[in-house]
């Protein structure tokens, strides 16, 4: 064959079947990389918008070629793999997920489609918030929560009956006298919106990756070993439907999801905050929109609506398809976004010296607020996003709560963008900043860093640290500025000389900062421990340690191994602490504070000797409940009489003192054979051991 035989050979034709197997081969290929993210990693890369273009295309293709559907396909299951960290359990009736609708158009199909399906019958509907959580089921047998799973692969899920044993709200023995003998009862677990800001705002602090939204960060919760973890993360929870379900003995099944909400309720399960009813298509969109109109007063993130035929009796004759029931769909929200200009990009310095890169944009309205920043977190995801300054770009808010910027409209870019690039030195200071090999952390090296020495002052004068009444962002900014604040143990070195010339600082306010400062030095070892910046440690191992060492002194010597023998301190957390202490610069700060008369444990907080042979000592207890005096004052009292107070009910818990509207610790503590004090015992308690 001669090179001009190879240039006038025509291409072979390429068959349409190929071509359709090939784009199937794709489409399968992206969903299943964006399952493994979503529902393993909860990292997702793309929308649900998005998500779901390429599975409705992947389902048209395959309804228009049956002979390519595999087994394997997307399309034929129902979500991510089951995770290996955990045990696998069967689900007694399969979890289906929902098919998803985005337009009134839409939803007069699905109800033609009901009603095609179920001629001549009336078909009533509810229509609920679609709360963006992680799907559970949880199983009550004879009213005792036996098992808790995540919905997995449709089948089979990770058993997390004891991280969903943390939350308050679920009930550990259904409450009334007459309870199924089985109930696989369904719903979601979600992180509450303001508790999402919250984490979110602590983990770019630390220079963690940040949690796309709360149902990312309800997954990621979820998925943790360690229950005090999520214990402490504050999860909640709403509940909407059964699997298998067996009445007791006399009883029947509701006949409708209107009145099966009712036994939830009555079962001490938490339900949607409200649902509508609907008997044709329009009534279903008027609620809809009017769902629309006040989701964000719910605690919860919701992206859209579930409508359901309400008759329970008609479920079974609708049926279902392999991976949804036809009885119900999802109708999704458009995401509530705005265009506007990236207008620069600045870096924040926080008080453990990460950087944290913030959109500067022109103000725009979106999802009730005007907003002009948002934080872009890390150098990786700007690179991601291929953000450039100038660019326009789409934003919302995360949660409904913290601004985003989700998208860059590169088709209307003219060249005049510029690329970012983190700095090489602190934009604060000018020290060179480094980061560690694996992390996206970029930190600046210089401890004296006076943004560091800003935030790390406003943390510990906060309510929940050393709570110096008088030292806010706006205060602490100015000692900073002056000079007077170089590190925490400064404060203790204030003078009314020294306080006077700054603005705003007239004599009674120095006055009351420097007697809230002296104050400070008489609060408890835990406060102090939580307040320093130790590597992981917040306010829950903060007092572990406190009660555990005593001291500042003891704590400071401990081996790794010694911290590892406490209870809910792990190894890395063991490890960062005994480093935390041999670092020079901490050594130093510490000497500070021991000689400015700060307390290390050798006193409590009232100045006495701690009481660690006091009557309660042994004990420990669980509080639960709305009491005549705040939690923590009780808990004070507890903890000055050597007893431990802890977050959750388990087999070592003495006491459970509970007060009015106590949630699902009781059923715990009863179960478990713990005593049950009310306030009025707790005292009478307290009173005979002084």
């Amino acid at each position: 064959m001669t090179s001009d035989d190879l240039f006038s050979m025509q291409p072979l034709p390429v068959s349409e079947d190929s071509i359709v197997d090939s784009r199937l081969e794709e489409l399968r290929r992206k969903i299943a990389h964006h399952d493994r993210l979503y529902y393993d990693q909860a990292k997702p890369e793309i929308t649900d918008r998005e998500y779901d273009a390429l599975y409705r295309e992947l389902v048209d293709l395959e309804r228009a070629n049956p002979g390519l559907i595999t087994p394997e396909s997307p399309s034929q299951r129902v979500g991510g793999r089951p995770q290996g960290a955990f045990a696998q359990v069967q689900h007694l009736v399969p979890m289906q997920s929902l098919d998803n609708t985005y337009s009134a158009e839409e939803i007069a199909d699905f109800v033609e489609r009901l009603q095609r399906l179920l001629p001549g019958e009336e078909i009533p509907m509810t229509i609920e918030p679609k709360v963006d959580g992680v799907a559970i089921a949880l199983l009550y047998e004879n009213g005792l929560l036996v098992r808790a799973a995540t919905r997995g692969d449709g089948t089979s899920g990770d058993e997390v009956t004891r991280n969903i044993r943390t939350i308050e709200v679920i009930p550990a023995k259904l409450h009334g006298k007459i309870v199924p003998k089985v109930l696989e009862v369904r719903g979601e677990v979600y992180l509450p919106k303001e508790t999402f800001a919250r984490i979110n705002a602590e983990r770019d602090e630390l220079g963690l990756p940040t949690f796309a939204n709360p149902r990312n960060a309800a997954a990621g919760t979820l998925k943790q070993l360690d229950p005090n973890v999520v214990a402490e993360r504050k999860l909640s929870a709403v509940f909407y439907g059964f699997g298998a379900i067996e009445p007791a003995a006399g009883d029947a099944l509701p006949e409708s999801m209107e009145k099966f909400f009712g036994r939830l309720k009555g079962w001490g399960l938490p339900v949607n905050p409200r649902h509508w009813t609907a008997r044709d298509a329009g009534e279903v969109m008027d609620a809809i929109r009017e769902l629309g109109e006040t989701r964000r007063g719910f605690a919860f993130e919701t992206d859209g609506a579930v409508i359901k035929a309400d008759l329970i009796s008609q479920h079974a004759r609708l049926g279902s398809t392999s991976k949804a029931p036809r009885w119900a769909i999802a109708y999704k929200y458009e995401p509530e976004q705005a265009k506007t200009r990236l207008l620069n990009i600045t870096v924040q310095v926080g008080r453990s010296g990460v950087l944290t890169p913030v959109a500067e944009l022109e103000p725009v309205f979106v999802a009730g607020s005007t907003v002009a920043r948002a934080t872009l977190h890390n150098e990786e995801e700007i690179a991601r996003k291929d953000l450039r300054i100038g660019d326009r770009v789409m934003v919302e808010k995360a949660g409904d709560v913290i601004p985003a910027v989700v998208g860059v409209l590169t088709a209307e870019r003219d060249g005049s963008e510029r690329p970012f690039r983190m700095p090489t030195h602190c934009p604060v200071c000018a020290a060179p900043v480094s980061r560690t090999d694996g992390e996206v952390a970029v930190r600046c090296a210089n401890p004296s860093c006076s943004a560091q020495v800003r935030r790390r002052m406003e943390y510990f004068a906060s309510r929940s640290a050393m709570d110096i009444a008088g030292l806010g962002e706006a205060v602490v900014s100015q000692l900073v500025d002056a000079k007077l604040l170089h590190d925490v143990a400064d404060l203790y070195t204030l003078s009314a000389d020294q306080l006077l010339p700054i603005e705003r600082m007239g004599s009674k306010s120095v006055e009351n900062l420097l007697a809230a400062i002296a104050s400070s030095k008489e609060q408890p070892l835990w406060r102090l421990l939580a307040s320093l910046g130790i590597p992981h440690v917040g306010l829950t191992a903060a007092r572990t340690l406190a009660s555990s060492f005593g001291t500042v002194d003891r704590l400071a010597t401990a081996s790794v191994g010694e911290l590892c023998s406490v209870e809910e301190i792990g190894e890395i957390m063991a490890t960062a602490i005994h480093d935390w202490f041999r670092d020079p610069g901490v050594i130093t700060l510490l000497g500070k504070l021991r000689d400015a008369g700060v307390n290390f444990g050798e006193r409590d907080a009232k100045g006495s000797a701690p009481a660690a042979d006091g009557p309660l000592k042994g004990t420990t207890w669980v509080l639960t409940g709305t009491l005549s005096i705040p939690r923590e004052e009780a808990a004070e009292i507890i903890r000055s009489r050597a007893g431990k107070v802890s977050g959750s009910v388990s087999a070592k818990t003495t006491y459970l003192l509970a007060g009015e509207d106590a949630g699902s610790k009781i059923d715990k503590a009863q179960k478990l054979g713990v005593k049950i004090l009310n306030e009025e015992a707790f005292r009478n308690l307290i009173d005979r051991g002084e």
